[in-house]
């Protein structure tokens, strides 16, 4: 009688489908960079400015400079301590559609970009302001969640600490729409 057994590799102690080599793991996060002079191929690990630089879309308008970007995600962050913030696509939606927004923020580096579309023309509807900043990931940590977070909102609440930062930065929003 044998007995079942699961196989792997005689080397690794992971089962043979969870195993991956090196240069699949870091396919995605690395570019060909050829030399002039020379016909040598140097693989280049992409930094995280360069892959944010190149994965924003031309669809993210307005798009918030380095400056406003910072602001935005401290206020973000703020709003994740006093309750104020809701996390994601469907439930930004449901603020507007609810009334409860006061503004809305996307990462303009989401993928494929067509699922935060909708965002815009109904805040546009509502008269909420909405802004895009660089990064999901950087969206993610001032939400306080340790996934990327490709959409937010800033909700409404009564004697909220945080009503005169919201209004000024909703005002900065505002001025970038027009």
């Amino acid at each position: 009688r044998q007995r079942w057994r699961r196989r792997t590799h005689p080397i690794s102690t992971r089962p043979r489908h969870l195993q991956t080599s090196f240069r699949h793991r870091n396919a995605k996060h690395t570019r060909r960079r050829t030399d002039v002079n020379h016909d040598v191929v140097v693989i280049v690990p992409e930094t995280p400015a360069d892959m944010a630089e190149s994965e924003v879309n031309a669809k993210a308008y307005p798009l918030a400079d380095a400056q406003l970007t910072v602001t935005i995600l401290d206020i973000v962050q703020q709003a994740a301590n006093y309750k104020q913030l809701k996390k994601g696509a469907n439930e930004a939606t449901k603020t507007l559609n609810r009334g409860i927004c006061e503004f809305v923020i996307m990462a303009a580096d989401a993928e494929p970009i067509e699922i935060l579309l909708h965002l815009p023309l109904l805040a546009e509807d509502k008269n909420v302001p909405y802004v895009f900043v660089p990064s999901k990931q950087a969206l993610g940590r001032a939400c306080g969640v340790s996934r990327p977070v490709i959409a937010c909102s800033v909700t409404t609440n009564e004697g909220s600490q945080l009503k005169t930062q919201i209004l000024n930065l909703r005002e900065a929003i505002e001025k970038l729409l027009i």
